[in-house]
């Protein structure tokens, strides 16, 4: 039963440029040995064992021959041309032998041999020198420092490294930056049943990156889905444009991101900068292209076996078929935490269920059909949940008594799958969870023949199905555009020269509120006094209460000090609030000066910033904002630039967002503002780079249109942008 699924964009008939990697039609060994256990032995060995449909040369020195196959003392005596050279000679004969496969014609290398950058000093040469010989003679290599590649097409059958584990074909490509993680990975897939299309131990990443490999797995039509566990991301940009294209082309693609700290978050002196670390750029980096990201490789394993067997499910409503209702809560209370529903079943399911299942079992979902159930049950039960309109997806539960042989009920579940297939519940995933002993492999290798992914927990498949649905929104999510904004370029390049004339970074409050308000980004209305009397002629012209603050270099959280007096509401109160500041703050005898601003009523205190990262450049965050901010943490992030349809996202997907689309009966505050405000933010820092953090907090989010505000806002300059590296 094939896997019914969103299969990409038409292929182009033209060659991979790494199809001279994949698939060569002869392969040599430079570094074969006789001696059992050894690298080059085990490689050697590999790729005969796999059957690679080519010839293979192994080169050696001081042997004639190795497994009966003549040995050649370099690859420059090969009478016939070789395509792929792998070496696993000691670090100081690499060169040479790159050296000698360049004049031999090699279209390719995969380079195990370590002891390259990874290990510092004369290291770091060698792989610069490396590099340099790769590209000048055109070859590309996967590695140094690797643990090498595998392609299952059986009109390849390469295995082209010294994993212990012949893989499964398949139709899930996995690339990983750890060698030392290949063999777990090869072995855990296999114990799976979950087969490969290609490997790639992608070492150092000298030349060919992660990067190449989405565009390559973008193109090859046996990679369905695509597995990555990543210690980096190379050119962040390229990465995510690659990614995009594979995601919205229908291919899945999970990763495992590792370096989830840093320390940049302690560095930062905004709210913004102190919340943009802790992975902050990583995460949002994978989340704008479609990425589905796992916190472990397990996790990884688990929603790969549902993304390579099963087609993506319509919508988030699941069915759950079991036989013991412990297991049945348990996947009903995983559903509900990933944020799925529980299907509505309709009339017409239930009585057909009833018809089967005795008097005591519950026919609505989850739909306990009591130990007593055998493999007609099961069967009729998976045809009528699959054949319901109002189920997207389904999981089959069972617990194996004694007197049911559960091999029996694998094949009614198949039965009952392909018969409720029929019946409308085409494209519709299907996951099990067998629990039983009594047979419980041989059932479980029935559901896997069958297509069916097996896990040991309901919850593994419900976060399984979660993902599938994630990836379902990702696909049908509009791809949103840039709208033109109405700004005041040349205002802003003023403000911001005449900072970085005076050798400042942080902007003082006037400067900041006519930066924002050159793009456009509503800020309170304030203004620099000297004496109560001019603090009161502002509050007549504007209106009180006001907010008195104050402004000294070097000060940022102004609240924390002392420096800020709020509410007031007559000339008396501005009197005493001047008293208070002079007799509180003004006692650390440091210079500074009073802002007065009007203060705002009502609305919901949100923060919008801006945090830039060495790697991936500047982020833009949004949450709910004032004193708590640090303490909640409901914020999240996008990588500049944002789209509408990312703004959009962003004001919806933080925790808080009842609170500003009106709870228990408030009215909702100005949410196409801050989106508004959002995507002038992004085109502020697009257009002045040198912004390294801002925030904009509390932004006063008001029902009233016209209303919402900036009340607080600090700006950074840097001497030079931030960002992504340019190569």
């Amino acid at each position: 039963m094939p896997p019914l699924r969103y299969l990409p964009a038409p292929m182009s008939d033209a060659l991979s440029p790494l199809d001279v990697v994949f698939r060569p039609t002869s392969v040599a060994v430079i570094g074969a040995s006789r001696d059992r256990g050894s690298i080059g032995r085990e490689l050697l060995q590999n790729l005969l064992a796999f059957d690679f449909q080519g010839p293979v040369y192994p080169i050696n020195r001081n042997a004639s021959s190795i497994h009966g196959i003549r040995c050649h003392r370099s690859v420059l005596d090969v009478p016939d041309p070789v395509d792929l050279a792998v070496l696993v000679v000691p670090r100081d004969a690499v060169l040479e032998a790159v050296g000698e496969c360049a004049r031999k014609g090699v279209k390719a290398l995969v380079v195990i041999t370590a002891g390259f950058k990874e290990v510092g000093g004369e290291g770091l040469a060698l792989e610069a020198e490396l590099a340099r010989l790769v590209r000048e003679s055109g070859m590309r290599m996967v590695g140094p420092n690797c643990m090498g590649i595998v392609n299952t097409d059986p009109e390849v059958r390469l295995d082209a490294s010294f994993a212990a584990t012949l893989p499964l074909p398949g139709n899930v490509a996995f690339a990983s930056q750890s060698g030392a993680l290949g063999e777990a990975i090869l072995a855990t897939a296999r114990q799976l049943g979950l087969g490969l299309s290609q490997f790639v131990s992608l070492g150092n990443k000298t030349d060919i990156s992660g990067n190449d490999l989405l565009e390559h797995w973008a193109e090859d039509p046996r990679t369905q889905v695509v597995l990555l566990y990543l210690e980096s991301f190379g050119n962040p940009r390229n990465f995510a444009r690659n990614a995009r294209r594979i995601t919205r082309a229908g291919k899945p693609v999970l990763a495992v991101k590792a370096g989830r700290t840093g320390p940049g978050a302690r560095a930062a002196s905004s709210h913004t900068g102190s919340l943009a670390g802790l992975d902050a750029a990583a995460s949002s980096l994978l989340g704008q292209c479609g990425v589905i990201r796992a916190d472990k490789v397990e996790e990884l394993f688990s929603m790969a076996m549902a993304f390579a067997t099963q087609p993506i499910p319509r919508g988030s409503r699941i069915a759950i078929l079991t036989n013991a209702g412990g297991p049945g809560i348990m996947a009903t209370d995983a559903l509900v935490t990933y944020g799925l529903d529980v299907a509505e079943l309709l009339p017409a399911t239930r009585e057909a269920m009833a018809a089967v299942l005795p008097p005591e079992a519950s026919t609505a979902n989850p739909v306990d059909m009591i130990a007593s159930a055998d493999a007609p049950k099961y069967r009729a039960c998976t045809e009528a949940l699959l054949a319901d309109p109002g189920v997207d997806a389904l999981i089959v539960v069972f617990v194996s008594p004694v007197v049911i042989d559960s091999r029996t009920v694998a094949a009614a579940v198949l039965d009952g799958v392909v018969a409720g297939r029929a019946r409308g519940g085409e494209g519709k995933p299907i996951l099990s969870c067998f629990m039983g002993r009594a047979h419980g492999a041989e059932a479980e290798q029935r559901l896997r023949e069958g297509g069916i992914p097996v896990y040991a927990f309901p919850e593994a498949a419900a976060q399984a199905l979660a993902a599938m649905a994630r990836f379902r929104r990702w696909i049908d999510r509009p791809e949103g555009v840039a709208p033109e904004l109405d700004v005041d370029r040349e205002a802003a390049a003023r403000i911001l020269s005449g900072a970085a004339g005076g050798g400042q970074e942080w902007l003082d409050s006037g400067e900041a509120q006519a930066l924002l308000e050159a793009y456009g980004i509503p800020v309170v209305p304030s203004r620099l006094v000297s004496s109560p009397e001019e603090a009161v002629a502002f509050a007549e012209e504007h209106g009180y209460p006001v907010v008195l603050k104050v402004e000294a270099e070097g000060l940022l959280h102004k609240s924390d000090v002392g420096g800020v007096q709020v509410d007031l509401r007559n000339p008396r109160e501005i009197k005493g609030a001047f008293w208070d500041i002079a007799h509180g703050f003004g006692a650390r005898g440091v210079p500074y000066r009073h802002r007065v601003q009007r203060m705002v009523r009502g609305g919901r205190e949100v923060i919008m910033g801006i945090a830039s990262d060495p790697t991936f450049g500047h982020l833009l965050a949004f949450g709910l904002g004032g004193v708590y901010v640090e303490l909640m943490k409901d914020v999240v992030f996008r990588l500049l630039p944002i789209t509408d349809q990312d703004a959009r996202e962003m004001v919806r997907e933080i925790r808080g967002f009842p609170l500003l689309s009106g709870l228990r009966g408030e009215p909702p505050v100005d949410v196409s503002l801050l989106e508004d405000v959002l995507l002038r933010l992004s085109r502020l820092v697009e257009d002045f780079p040198q912004i390294a953090e801002m925030d904009l907090n509390p932004f006063m989010a008001h029902p009233e249109a016209g209303v919402s505000a900036a009340v607080d806002a600090r700006v950074r300059v840097a001497p030079a942008p931030p960002g992504p590296p340019a190569t």
